[in-house]
């Protein structure tokens, strides 16, 4: 099976809150997802303020695609833990860049979408934003090792 590129065009990009990169301390920061008034009006933003949270989709702009590793590595370069494969770490370094966050909508001022607990540094190219729906969250009970409860624990 041939993979093709799949070209993206970013709808907006993430405003304000956080300009460098550090892991943990995302609970509260404050940003503005603006989306493109070139592309959009307000008609694309309709009735989403009536959601309490968001699932952005975000490309992870500042990490330079060479400096991705392919091999196994520690969670966040602890020398200490047990190396797991880059689908394991939910970290920047990953083979497209793109990052997943669930944020809480605080409210909608025309095209600018006002959040928190967005962890995507200011500039970052927002590619695409969907209202969160209860039904999405996992129907069974969720396990992770205990490395992952241990780094999540200081991250919001």
């Amino acid at each position: 099976m041939a993979m093709d590129i799949v070209p993206l065009r970013p709808v907006g990009q993430v405003v304000g809150g956080r300009g460098e990169m550090f892991e943990d301390g995302w609970h509260d920061v404050h940003a503005t997802i603006r989306l493109d008034g070139g592309s959009f009006d307000e008609s694309a933003v309709l009735g989403l303020d009536r959601f309490s949270h968001l699932e952005i989709v975000f490309l992870f702009d500042r990490i330079d695609p060479a400096e991705v590793p392919a091999e196994p590595r520690p969670p966040r370069g602890n020398p200490s833990g047990a190396p797991v494969g880059v689908f394991a770490h939910r970290g920047p370094y990953r083979p497209n860049r793109l990052g997943v966050s669930r944020c809480r909508l605080l409210s909608v001022d025309g095209l600018d979408l006002h959040v928190t607990d967005l962890d995507a540094l200011s500039g970052s190219p927002v590619l695409d934003i969907k209202p969160y729906l209860a039904e999405f969250a996992p129907r069974h009970p969720v396990t992770q090792p205990a490395w992952a409860t241990d780094l999540m624990s200081r991250y919001y």
